[in-house]
């Protein structure tokens, strides 16, 4: 995720923080001075640390579950909404998913209990008052790992109550249709927190509308999963591509760039192999920084991303959705098409207006415009 800071690792996976999360403390910080001078902004700041603490352990108890299954999550962004774990799959199996969404909230459940038996006892009208910094630490602390596994465990996306409810209904009905319900009632959810801000609390707005976005968008990257499952790139991958050769210069790219409405453009050596991408930016950058004649070499993105023609799309899913164009090789390294999210949409669509519909067996060989 851009504008975000790694700040350490454990296990493999990075723990990054987006600057608006710093932008979130530094504004406690300074409204917690105003009311209460240094020693108020301190209290205030590591009150607010210690529940993003308590949220980076919620999401490793999430992925060290997942890691039970063989799927990795490589990295965690702290937002001021919570925390955002990247998983490189989800689970296939109702009753893995249903086990990897309550090992969040019970790790909440768990730091409660450790936090009252450590305290010996906590009056419920002082842990209420979470944002009184009078109330011992470890008291709000301990009200609001109880509050997290509660609100979590709501049946809504993209709470892991969601994924509950997704995993116990898929048992009966399937995945992609529990996906829309627990969908559905995670955007109904959304509404309700929407229509509460209303009342003065601008912040239920702001949930609202993270709720509502993930929920849709976790809508779609099930779907997308569904119409991916078992499907072959050579049936999803696009051929009518203009491609750029590696040789060519600034001038010749841009010439190109603007006989088509491509966003990336695959740059390919004289044996048709894939050097890498360039993007219609890539290119711009590069008539602003260099001589129309010159190479166009140096501007493409090394390391593409790239699949065997006869491979399925499932393994590519994350970099589709994530935006990422991959391309499409024969047995031989030679480039042929290439995979886009639009693509893949592309199949959704066809695929729900005819479910029975197959791919035919078609020409692989790639339709270009030099």
């Amino acid at each position: 995720m851009r504008w975000s800071v790694t700040i350490g690792s454990f296990k493999g996976t990075a723990v990054r923080i987006h600057v608006t999360f710093l932008l979130l403390l530094g504004w406690i910080g300074f409204a917690a001075y105003q009311r209460g001078g240094a020693v108020a902004a301190r209290d205030s700041i590591l009150f607010i640390v210690a529940i993003f603490v308590c949220v980076v352990l919620h999401e490793f108890g999430h992925i060290l579950t997942a890691r039970r299954y063989g799927i990795v999550s490589p990295v965690i962004t702290l937002l001021p909404i919570g925390g955002v774990a990247d998983m490189d799959r989800m689970p296939e199996k109702p009753g893995q998913e249903l086990l990897i969404a309550l090992a969040g909230p019970a790790v909440n459940l768990v730091i409660a209990i450790a936090l009252i038996a450590f305290l010996g006892a906590v009056d419920v009208s002082d842990a209420i008052q979470i944002g009184d910094p009078s109330v011992n630490l470890l008291k709000r602390l301990a009200a609001v790992n109880v509050f997290l596994a509660a609100f979590n465990l709501i049946p809504a996306f993209p709470m892991d109550g969601g994924r509950v409810l997704r995993a116990a209904l898929s048992i009966w009905i399937g995945k992609g249709r529990a996906t829309r319900i627990a969908a559905q009632i995670g955007q109904g959810f959304a509404f309700l927190l929407g229509f509460l801000g209303l009342f003065g609390n601008p912040l239920l707005l702001f949930i609202a509308i993270f709720v509502y976005i993930a929920a849709a968008g976790e809508a779609q990257m099930t779907t997308m999963s569904e119409a991916a499952r078992g499907l072959k790139a050579a049936d999803a991958m696009e051929t009518r591509i203009a491609v750029i050769d590696r040789g060519s210069t600034v001038r010749e790219a841009i010439d190109i760039l603007l006989a088509t409405s491509q966003d990336e453009f695959p740059v390919v050596d004289a044996a048709r192999r894939l050097s890498g991408f360039l993007s219609r930016a890539n290119i711009i950058e590069a008539l602003r920084d260099s001589d129309p004649g010159a190479p166009i070499a140096p501007f493409v993105r090394q390391e593409p991303a790239t699949i065997g023609v006869g491979d399925t799309v499932d393994a590519a899913l994350p970099s589709l959705t994530g935006g990422d164009v991959i391309g499409v090789l024969d047995g031989d390294g030679r480039f042929l098409g290439l995979l886009t999210r639009q693509s893949l949409t592309e199949i959704m669509m066809i695929k729900d207006v005819r479910p029975d519909w197959r791919f035919s067996p078609r020409d692989d060989s790639p339709r270009t415009v030099a």
